[in-house]
Parts: C-alpha cells; sequence; structure tokens
C-alpha cells in the first residue's frame, strides 16, 4: 500500500473517531437514569428503555473507537492493510467499506460462520 492511500486511510478513521460521541465530552456525561418512581408505568418503562438503549449505545461506540485506535496503530506500525487472520492483504474495497478492519473478508466470513 503507498503512502497516498495510507494518509487518506488515517484521515478517514481520524474523522471518524472524531465523529463519535465517546471521543469527546459526551462521553463523560453520565447516563440517563432508568424510570425511578416519576410518571406512570409506561413512562417508568420508557425511561427504562432509553437507559438501557443509551448504555448500548455507548458501548458499541466505545468498541468501535478501540477498533479505529488499533487501526491508527497499525498504520504507524507498517501493518495495515494486512490480514491479522491470515497475513494477507486487505482489499482496498473493504478498507474503503470499514476502514478500521483487521481482517480480509474470507477470514471475516470465515469467523462468522
Amino acid at each position: 500500500m503507498n503512502r497516498t492511500d495510507l494518509r487518506r486511510y488515517e484521515r478517514l478513521l481520524l474523522e471518524k473517531q472524531r465523529e463519535l460521541p465517546t471521543a469527546g465530552a459526551e462521553a463523560e456525561a453520565p447516563v440517563p437514569g432508568a424510570g425511578g418512581p416519576r410518571g406512570d408505568l409506561i413512562d417508568q418503562a420508557n425511561a427504562d428503555f432509553e437507559a438501557e438503549l443509551e448504555i448500548r449505545v455507548r458501548r458499541t461506540d466505545g468498541r468501535l473507537l478501540r477498533a479505529i485506535e488499533e487501526a491508527l496503530a497499525r498504520i504507524k506500525q507498517g501493518t495495515y492493510g494486512a490480514c491479522t487472520s491470515g497475513g494477507g492483504p486487505i482489499s482496498k474495497a473493504r478498507l474503503e467499506a470499514v476502514t478500521w478492519t483487521r481482517l480480509c473478508l474470507k477470514c471475516k466470513e470465515r469467523q462468522s460462520a
């Protein structure tokens, strides 16, 4: 992979990293409380659901942030674009679709099966 491609992927990763709320002040904000004794049962259930949803979103964002940080580290190490499982190259089409991926499509399909 040439330097121009690496710089482009690095820029894309950094942009995605900045988009994530877990990368900024929102990560520090407390999760809204569950329903508690306020409102009727439906209000309490809705508040509980929203709190659980917020927790799940933050976990997903956290995993994505870690994957982006790992991809940036691979760029610095010179291993970006190589499958961490099989060692072969990851196609540019896959890197365009999932810039932070660490697996080629073949290994990802094998992992998902």
